[in-house]
């Protein structure tokens, strides 16, 4: 089970950011974040200290061995939790539904984003999917649903690693944001 300090922590919106940033780039410097996510440098060294007391990114070695810059990357890629999980503590239970709250709307957020803009190359807006359907499934089945979806992206993204600098696409590769949910409903 996850530790409701990481859930809270990442689920801030420039945690979020700063921990997706970190997933996509690697070991990245403090001023080199706070430029690309339009943030203050101290700003950015707070966010940083609140996700590494949470175990969620840690400070990295300088590549040019410079030991004035202060360099950060992820401890971890990923996070599975469930309100559930914090059933036990009422306290702890509404910190859950506050993060689950927030990274919903980081997802609403990011899909309506896209949909606002207009790219101009129309390859990616015809790459670009959504998908749903209604199904009868127990919830162990959905259960083994999420896992194969998991896995599924996982292995994706492993076989188009973007490091892979000999592949003739890596120029073209832009970051994508792929979310599925799945839940119980009615008609």
């Amino acid at each position: 089970m996850e530790e409701i300090e990481a859930i809270t922590a990442v689920h801030h919106p420039v945690r979020r950011r700063i921990f997706d940033y970190l997933g996509l780039y690697g070991a990245s410097q403090v001023g080199s974040l706070a430029r690309a996510l339009d943030q203050q440098v101290g700003s950015i060294s707070h966010h940083l200290r609140m996700l590494e007391r949470a175990g969620i990114v840690e400070r990295a070695d300088d590549p040019t061995g410079d030991k004035r810059t202060s360099w950060w990357q992820i401890a971890r890629r990923s996070f599975s939790w469930s309100v559930d999980d914090f059933a036990g503590s009422p306290a702890d239970a509404m910190l859950a539904r506050g993060a689950q709250r927030a990274n919903i709307n980081a997802q609403i957020g990011r899909l309506s984003a896209w949909h606002r803009s207009s790219d101009p190359d129309p390859m990616w807006s015809r790459a670009a999917f959504s998908t749903d359907t209604l199904v009868w499934a127990t919830a162990d089945e959905l259960a083994a649903l999420s896992k194969a979806f998991v896995d599924t992206i996982a292995q994706w993204a492993r076989s188009i690693d973007r490091d892979d600098e000999s592949d003739e696409s890596a120029s073209e590769r832009r970051p994508v944001f792929v979310f599925a949910h799945g839940f119980p409903t009615t008609p």
